[in-house]
């Protein structure tokens, strides 16, 4: 089944997309964590995936068009939940820099702005902030 044939509702399809895109994230290491089956289930529910929808992108064979959402926070927000799913086990391997560096890419960053917002992040969520940037996230 395409992904097209799936659903026809744009809005849909982008948060399929999006969570078909954790969903290789998730996978890319070869084993889903229980961690991370927790947030894929947890953004299933958030994003209205069915489990008919649930159980075709958690197919090895299938692979999901990014749709880039036009507003700049909604695409921060796709990031983040990235993020989310990543640092679920504590850890971010390099197969998964790569994924999350083409995701952002196909979200409409720059590779420029990829690279700093990435390494942003990882800094974020693994708690190696400084103080500065421990401050103006208070703000």
């Amino acid at each position: 089944m395409s992904f097209k044939d799936l659903y026809g509702n744009s809005e849909h399809r982008s948060n399929l997309a999006h969570f078909a895109a954790m969903a290789t994230l998730a996978a890319s290491d070869g084993v889903i964590s229980e961690q991370e089956k927790t947030l894929l289930d947890r953004f299933a529910n958030k994003l209205d995936i069915s489990e008919e929808e649930y159980k075709e992108v958690m197919k090895p064979t299938n692979k999901y068009p990014i749709e880039p959402p036009v507003n700049s926070e909604k695409r921060l927000e796709r990031l983040y939940d990235l993020f989310r799913i990543i640092f679920s086990d504590h850890f971010i391997d390099n197969e998964e820099m790569v994924l999350l560096k083409k995701y952002a890419i196909g979200l409409g960053y720059s590779s420029e702005k990829a690279n700093k917002l990435i390494e942003r992040s990882i800094a974020i969520f693994s708690g190696r902030i400084d103080f500065e940037d421990y401050q103006s996230l208070l703000k």
